[in-house]
């Protein structure tokens, strides 16, 4: 059986649908999708309707996290939901909702030696005590330590990770493609233009779409 893992689709269901065909997709694949299947892009219903009726696995992202704490009514007090995250809110069946719901903030996969996680792992914490919030939205390991959700925070936090296990993950656009000894990034910026990518085991191959065209503006905000 091969797994394919897929970087951050924010919506971008037709070009998810590009990705599959350039795979050579098949049903008896397994398919992880890195997290934030939503928002940003035109389509996020489509994507996760896709994921769930063709049996996809996911782990949480950032956005998926935040669209789904304002459905259950635990968004911030005195701030309003953004245009992006509204229209998630408003296309959503509740079938979406229920499958998103259910998807964990990381997964193993033994038989590959893999973790998929959204945004990382703190090097020399064991993957149980990972918090939450860095497991969303890491990206960078300060000098002396300190995660960092920016990108001009340190290094890579997939530098500093010693493995044993491959940790697949997303979430960090503004670097792109993230070949580490023990991690790998596959954000490489769909939404805002660039290309959906996937990484396809046994065969540990990189495969990569263009982007139909740009969605939303690049900038550095989560």
């Amino acid at each position: 059986m091969r797994t394919l893992f897929i970087g951050d689709v924010h919506g971008c269901a037709e070009e998810l649908d590009a990705l599959l065909s350039e795979c050579g997709w098949r049903p008896d694949d397994r398919v992880v999708l890195v997290g934030d299947l939503v928002a940003k892009g035109p389509d996020s219903a489509g994507v996760v309707r896709r994921a769930r009726e063709r049996g996809f696995l996911a782990v949480r992202g950032n956005h998926d996290a935040h669209v789904l704490r304002w459905r259950a009514g635990r968004g911030p007090k005195g701030k309003t939901l953004k245009p992006e995250h509204q229209q998630v809110l408003d296309t959503l069946t509740p079938e979406d909702w229920a499958w998103l719901e259910a998807q964990p903030l990381y997964r193993r996969f033994p038989e590959l030696n893999v973790i998929a996680v959204h945004g990382g792992l703190v090097p020399g914490v064991p993957l149980e005590e990972q918090k939450e919030d860095e497991l969303l939205n890491l990206r960078s390991i300060t000098q002396d330590g300190t995660p960092s959700k920016r990108v001009d925070g340190g290094e890579p936090w997939g530098s500093r990770w010693k493995g044993p296990e491959l940790v697949i993950f997303g979430h960090d656009a503004m670097r792109g493609i993230q070949r580490h000894p023990h991690a790998l990034g596959l954000d490489s910026g769909c939404v805002y233009g660039g290309r959906l990518s996937a990484y396809v085991l046994p065969e540990c191959r990189l495969v990569s779409v263009l982007a139909k065209r740009a969605y939303v503006d690049v900038d550095a905000s989560p």
